[in-house]
Parts: structure tokens; sequence; C-alpha cells
């Protein structure tokens, strides 16, 4: 298990290292100028050289990176152009509303996605399977902002049941989190239905039937443990996805996580916060990866670590 653990260190290492490779190349080759940007249109050129030679934006690429992934092996994710505060600072500070609709974000999307998946596959081929994945499509295939604007349209301005907007209370999240878990569930039942099809079709579960067993302990006992697993595996994948990809979500909520810091910083071309956001994400997802990983031997015994 220790060789696992060390091995799959070592891997996300290299991972993170290319991310941040990949990440700075394509940020460095913008034709957008993060000098330009910070002195304004009506700076001189050489005011605009001045602050280039200030952020270090005068030396050759590589110099560049390797100077950013010294400060990486310290914890130091740069410092910020415009805001001229050091990124993890604002990130860490960002983090905890971030967290919290993403905990709130696949609890909703789980919780709908596990329920339209079994009540699908106990319907295979009939008019509620149907509905479902008509449903799930729907939902997967529907823009966030829009998804977004409507429970607003609805919810806040129409009916005035939830705030239109801030964060700090329950009901400033329910919008929100219903957003993303509205058009995670669509994922998530498609795949539980697959999962539970295969499971109900195999022979300890007919066992378990001429046993006499109830069809909810079946259910619940039996068939969703060993259908489940992959479910495990897109939780892990959808923590980093939610930690820098709610964007949208969070510009139209005014949620202040780093998805809107990112966004933030895209508007300023500021360069050290996209980095840095772009690394927590991928950091979530190999976390979350690994502990999928993980946690799945301990739901199916079966499952060995080689």
């Amino acid at each position: 298990m220790l060789n696992v653990l060390a091995r799959r260190l070592v891997q996300s290492a290299l991972i993170l290292l290319g991310v941040a490779a990949i990440t700075f190349i394509l940020l460095y080759a913008l034709p957008a100028d993060p000098a330009r940007m910070i002195a304004g249109r009506s700076a001189t050129p050489q005011t605009v050289d001045n602050i280039r030679r200030e952020l270090g934006l005068d030396q050759p690429l590589l110099a560049q990176f390797m100077h950013y992934l010294n400060g990486l092996l310290h914890g130091d994710l740069g410092r910020s152009y415009a805001q001229k505060t050091q990124v993890m600072t604002l990130i860490l500070a960002r983090l905890p509303a971030t967290i919290t609709l993403m905990a709130a974000g696949i609890f909703v999307e789980v919780l709908l996605g596990l329920t339209l998946g079994i009540i699908a596959a106990l319907d295979r081929g009939g008019p509620t399977d149907r509905l479902v994945m008509a449903s799930a499509f729907v939902g997967v295939s529907a823009p966030q902002f829009v998804v977004a604007l409507l429970l607003l349209y609805l919810f806040a301005a129409t009916l005035g049941w939830f705030p239109m907007s801030g964060y700090g209370s329950f009901s400033n999240i329910v919008l929100p989190a219903a957003t993303l878990g509205l058009l995670g569930a669509g994922w998530y039942a498609r795949m539980v239905r697959s999962a539970m099809i295969d499971v109900l079709n195999q022979d300890f579960i007919r066992t378990a039937r001429a046993k006499g067993l109830s069809g909810r302990r079946i259910i619940l006992r039996h068939a969703l443990p060993n259908a489940i697993l992959p479910i495990i595996a897109m939780i892990g994948i959808d923590i980093g996805q939610f930690m820098g990809g709610v964007v949208v979500v969070e510009a139209v909520y005014g949620w202040p996580g780093i998805g809107q810091l990112a966004w933030q910083a895209i508007q300023q071309v500021d360069i050290p916060i996209i980095m840095g956001v772009t690394l927590t994400s991928a950091l979530a997802i190999i976390l979350g990866n690994l502990a999928a990983d993980l946690i799945a031997p301990l739901i199916d015994p079966r499952i060995r670590s080689h």
C-alpha cells in the first residue's frame, strides 16, 4: 500500500509539473501584455518597459519559468500583478467559499443522480426510464449560465424565495448548489443506471431474490454498493472541476470563490493568479482521484491495489 501511495505521489508531482509548464507557456504565448494592462492605455512605452522589467517579464521564458518553479518549491505562488498581494493569500481567502459550494453541489448532484439512476434502472425500457434519460440528456446539455439565470428569475426574482446573490447563509447557497447539482446529476444518473442494470443481472442478485430477500434490501445492501464505484471516481474528478471550473456559476450568483477570482484575473491578464488557480484545481483533481482510489477498496473488498 505504501509503495502504491509513493508511486502515486511521484506521478502527481510530475502531473503538476506538466500542468505548470503547459499553462505557463500558453499564458505567455497570449498576445495580451500584462505590463500594458497594468500601465493603462495612455502610458508611455518607457513606463510599460519599466513595469515589464519590474515584473521580470523582460527575461527569457525559460528563466521566468525556472524562477516560478523555484518559488513553488518554497510554497510561493507569486505575487498578483494587479492586486499587489501574494497569490497564496488571495486563494486561501477565497477557498472556503469554493469548498462550501463544491460540497453542496456534489451533494445535490449525487443525491439526484443516485435516486434517478436507480429508478431508471428498475424500470429499464419503461416510460420512467425514458423520461429520466431524456431529463438527464437535457441536464448535461444545458449551459450553466442559462440554468443559473432561469433559477434566479424563477426562485429569486419572481417568487422571492431566495436572495439574488450573496454569501454567508444557507439561503445563499441553495440556488448555486442547485445549478451545479442539476447539471451534474444527469451524468450520475446515466452512470448509475448503466451500472445498476449490469449488477442486477449478476448471479448473486438472482440468488438473493431466490432467498426471498426484499427488493429494498437487494437494492440497498447488494446492488448499490457494487454499482457505486464509478460514482466515487466521478466525485474525485468533480472535486477538481468544481474548485476552478465554476466560474460562470460564481459570477452569476456573486459567489466569492476562486472561480470568480480566476475570471477577474483573466480580464486583467494577471498571470500569477491564473497560474495559482490552475495549479490549485489540478492539485484538487489529483487529491480527489487519490481519495477515490483509497476509498474504493473499503466499499468493495475485492479491489486490491497492485
